[in-house]
């Protein structure tokens, strides 16, 4: 899955990597940059970060409650 953030600057994709089976760790985010350098958020124009299914998990229930409090907050009372 492909998400584009900051104005399509910055890609994110996350995937779990076949290849890295035997590993853990083996579901990749994977963060690319299309802007000038001095507007990078990274050093490099590739960024790789492989974490395990626990740390999806616990990155997806994250997002999951900071939306049910964005929710909340903007239900009328």
């Amino acid at each position: 899955m492909s998400v584009s953030l900051l104005d399509n600057s910055l890609k994110v994709d996350i995937y779990f990597e076949e290849s890295d089976r035997e590993f853990e760790d083996d579901i990749c985010i994977s963060f690319s940059e299309d802007c000038p350098a001095d507007e990078k958020i990274f050093r490099v124009d590739e960024t790789n970060i492989y974490i395990t299914p626990d740390q999806a998990c616990l990155l997806l229930l994250a997002l999951q409650r900071a939306m049910e409090n964005y929710r909340s907050s903007c239900q009328e009372p």
